[in-house]
């Protein structure tokens, strides 16, 4: 199918066809009509939409960034000697505090 004489073929018809200047009868009662049915906006609910939406990706990021921490505290402990750099750095904080004593 080739849709570039398919394309001019469309534009032909419609430029042969003349636009009418008439309102098709009651257009505007049905418009008025459809925007009285969709009513106020109400914004709570835009906010509990909204929210709720980004629940699921909010629990998808919260999971991969803990197991993520999983992962590389586990290769973390196997390297290093926690007990040790935790007295250090307690210790470390315990003397800057005495330092700065007046």
């Amino acid at each position: 199918m080739n849709l570039t004489a398919l394309e001019k073929k469309l534009i032909a018809a419609a430029r042969v066809s003349q636009p009418v200047d008439r309102v098709p009868y009651a257009f505007e009662k049905r418009i008025m009509a459809r925007l009285a049915e969709a009513g106020p906006l109400d914004a709570l609910s835009l906010w509990g939409r909204a929210l709720w939406r980004a629940a699921i990706p909010c629990v998808a990021v919260a999971l991969f960034l803990g197991i993520w921490s999983t992962w590389q505290g586990a290769e973390v402990s196997r390297n290093a000697d926690f007990p040790k750099e935790f007295e250090t750095a307690v210790l470390l904080a315990a003397d800057q505090s005495q330092d700065s004593a007046w």
